[in-house]
């Protein structure tokens, strides 16, 4: 789209926060008033916006992209979001643990068992490790836990705690992510120890880089949208 607006500014609107452009209220996608929690991520999308070009262009407004999905699409799919969101603790990335060698099953140890111990002290909810590719039943309590406190976040939060797990396969590190306890980086790290150490033993394919690198973006920028939502409150 070619940009037609000068003035980007943040303003309440029917007791609501939003962003205007030259005075009119940014609409979603699919028609939606642009409605937001807070100030802080008001003003961080206003930005994206000024930013703009001559032309607009939607890849370069992160923060705008997940406001929109939030109310478009999670709003009105919140059950089957919260349900794609609490499924990956089947399947937990922390959980699958390598038979050898030693040295990444140390690492795996080191890096995923705290986050596990952080997961079972902060819910009540204990995952099973396991060896290999296959993922053993979890405790059916367990993962009811856990979705629970997924079902306790907004839709806001929601569409960006859906951006981490799904970039990092890990419900765990998305909550701890979440709540403060990582940040963007380490839980990028610890998603990425299987691939970092095969990269270090066999070098890097510039196929599966790429697509490292894409899935990084996502993270980070789902993790920035998260601390921006959760700006001024507690997280559930």
């Amino acid at each position: 789209m070619k940009r037609v607006y000068d003035e980007v500014a943040t303003a309440v609107v029917e007791g609501r926060i939003t962003v205007t452009l030259d005075g009119k209220t940014v609409k979603t996608p699919a028609g939606r008033p642009l409605t937001l929690p807070n100030e802080p991520l008001a003003e961080a999308i206003a930005e994206e916006w000024s930013a703009q070009g001559d032309r607009i262009e939607p890849d370069c407004m992160p923060l705008m992209r997940l406001a929109a999905t939030a109310i478009d699409r999670v709003a009105d799919h919140r059950r089957a979001v919260v349900d794609e969101i609490a499924a990956y603790g089947e399947t937990d990335l922390l959980c699958l643990r390598a038979a050898e060698p030693a040295d990444l099953k140390d690492r795996q140890a080191q890096g995923w068992q705290p986050l596990l111990d952080w997961c079972a002290e902060r819910y009540g909810a204990r995952l099973a490790a396991v060896e290999g590719v296959i993922a053993a039943p979890q405790e059916r309590a367990a993962l009811e836990t856990l979705r629970a406190v997924v079902d306790g976040y907004d839709a806001m939060s929601l569409a960006a705690l859906h951006g981490v797990t799904a970039a990092s396969g890990s419900l765990v590190i998305a909550l701890a992510l979440a709540e403060g306890h990582t940040d963007a980086e380490t839980s990028w790290r610890l998603s990425r120890i299987d691939e970092s150490f095969q990269a270090e033993r066999w070098g890097e394919d510039a196929e599966a880089q790429e697509k490292a690198e894409r899935l990084r973006a996502s993270l980070f920028e789902s993790a920035r949208f998260l601390k921006l939502c959760n700006h001024g409150k507690i997280a559930p």
